[in-house]
């Protein structure tokens, strides 16, 4: 009887251990609630994807009228574009010397108007600075307004006086005049340059944008897939995996 309970015994551990190994993975997904392959392993993973992103021409233009030659660096190609901004450059010191020149050339015509021509200057507009350039004094300048009945024209012979100690000195300022009244004209010349420059600038940032965004086809994207991967019998591992599509 002793011997009957003694096999009993043997076979009942047996065949416990025995079913414990035979278990499917799909009672082990059910009891731990993880995603288990065949070999008794599960694994949580992300991918990731990493893709150059195509340029807006929009960006490209805006860039390039702030400052020209940077549309083309946005498009990743400042080869062209440096020339833009070296242009930029070259106008904007021309425009800065020509204002500079053009207003000291003011004050030169103003000040020998009123050292040599007796000009009362203050508040006056640019006709008066003219019309003293044309006539040896105001006597001069009202009669012939007033033999044209223009006597809404004439000047006050106090506030506008002037008198010109010789017509020499009056030909002077006016030739000092007009160098300061034609740079002055000119440089409406350098800003509209700069505008020419913003223009070529944004067309061939936009061309850029253009070419690299079509090239993004041919170039390399990314993948990189990140996971833990958890073995019943082994400590947790980290799992790599990484692809390149061409």
């Amino acid at each position: 009887m002793k011997k009957f309970w003694l096999i009993l015994l043997i076979l009942t551990t047996a065949v416990f251990p025995q079913q414990k190994k035979t278990r499917s993975t799909l009672d082990l997904e059910q009891e731990f609630k993880i995603p288990v392959n065949e070999s008794g392993i599960s694994i949580n993973q992300n991918s990731f994807e990493f893709s150059a992103e195509k340029k807006s021409p929009g960006i490209a233009i805006l860039y390039s009228f702030l400052l020209p030659g940077m549309g083309e660096l946005y498009a990743n190609n400042y080869s062209s574009g440096k020339y833009f901004t070296i242009t930029e450059g070259i106008l904007w010191g021309t425009f800065i010397g020509m204002n500079v020149y053009a207003n000291a050339r003011e004050n030169d015509y103003k000040a020998f108007a009123e050292t040599y021509g007796s000009a009362n200057i203050s508040g006056k507009d640019a006709d008066y600075f003219a019309t003293i350039g044309q006539y040896d004094n105001i006597e001069i300048y009202n009669d012939e307004k007033a033999l044209e009945r223009n006597f809404d024209e004439m000047y006050d012979s106090e506030t506008y006086y002037w008198k010109w100690q010789t017509t020499e000195n009056r030909k002077t300022y006016r030739d000092i005049r007009t160098s300061s009244e034609q740079t002055f004209n000119d440089i409406r010349f350098v800003v509209g340059a700069m505008i020419l420059n913003r223009i070529a600038s944004a067309i061939n940032a936009v061309r850029l944008v253009a070419s690299y965004n079509s090239s993004l086809s041919e170039e390399m994207g990314w993948n990189l897939s990140v996971g833990l991967k958890n073995n019943m019998n082994l400590p947790t591992s980290l799992n790599l995996n990484f692809q390149a599509s061409f």
